[in-house]
Order: structure tokens, then C-alpha cells, then sequence
């Protein structure tokens, strides 16, 4: 079977139904829209909400809750997780996408203090709390902001 030998399954093929086509057709004159009013207009029609004019369900309903725009996604680690590095190792935002701890790193990393560190890291990320802090350090390693 070649791509110009295909064809389309029996049936399926509907011819377009013409309409304002004349009298004989069946469909003519006011081709299917009626007399006058909004629907018969060109443009004509209303929204999808439209209810016929009483009160849409939109405006009925109560509105609730409230989305800051100026609100940050962070994503967090923890300390426990920082674990499958090398001791000594650098550990950044680049380094932790190519561990596959972050991968997408959004307005930035923090890294929180649950769990315990056992190797000696420089880690550095936008933010800290303040045990993930002490718990690095106190394994040797250094907590820098970038």
C-alpha cells in the first residue's frame, strides 16, 4: 500500500450540506436562521454563558479566595538528600538538576533541615532554614546564599 492509494473508510466522506442556495434546495431564502432577530444577523448570536438575560450563574455565584501574583514558587530539600553527593563536592542548582533533586528550579532552592548530613559540602542556593544551616556546617561543609 502506497500514500496515494489510501483511502478514506466507507461512509465516513459527508458532503456539505449547502445552504441560501435557492428555493429547491430545501434550505434557501433565510438559509436556516429564521426571520429576523440576533440569530438571523451576520455576527449575530450570543456568548456561551449567555443565559436569555436572567442573572448569569457567573455573577450569581459567590466569589472566593484570592491568587498573589507576587508570590514565589520555591522548591525544597532536604538536608537528608544532599546526602547522594561526594564529599567535598560543589553543590549548586546546576548540580542538583543533573541529581535529578530539581528539575525545574523556579524562583529558587531551599534547602531545609530534615534529616542529617554525613559529608562535608559546599552547597549553594538561594535559601536556607536555619537548622539545614548549622546541620551543614557542623558536618564540615559551608551553607552560601547565592
Amino acid at each position: 500500500m502506497r500514500l496515494g492509494e489510501l483511502k478514506p473508510a466507507e461512509g465516513s466522506k459527508k458532503k456539505a450540506f449547502r445552504v441560501g442556495r435557492g428555493h429547491g434546495s430545501g434550505n434557501g431564502k433565510t438559509a436556516g436562521r429564521g426571520h429576523k432577530g440576533q440569530g438571523s444577523r451576520s455576527g449575530g448570536g450570543s456568548y456561551p454563558t449567555f443565559e436569555g438575560g436572567q442573572f448569569p450563574m457567573y455573577r450569581r455565584l459567590p466569589k472566593r479566595g484570592f491568587k498573589c501574583r507576587n508570590s514565589k514558587k520555591i522548591i525544597h530539600i532536604n538536608v537528608y538528600n544532599l546526602d547522594v553527593f561526594d564529599d567535598g563536592a560543589l553543590v549548586d542548582i546546576g548540580a542538583l538538576k543533573s541529581k535529578g533533586l530539581v528539575s525545574n528550579p523556579r524562583d529558587g532552592v531551599k534547602i531545609l533541615g530534615n534529616g542529617e548530613i554525613t559529608k562535608k559540602l559546599t552547597v549553594q542556593v538561594n535559601y536556607y532554614s536555619e537548622t539545614a544551616k548549622q546541620k551543614i556546617e557542623a558536618a564540615g561543609g559551608k551553607a552560601e546564599v547565592v
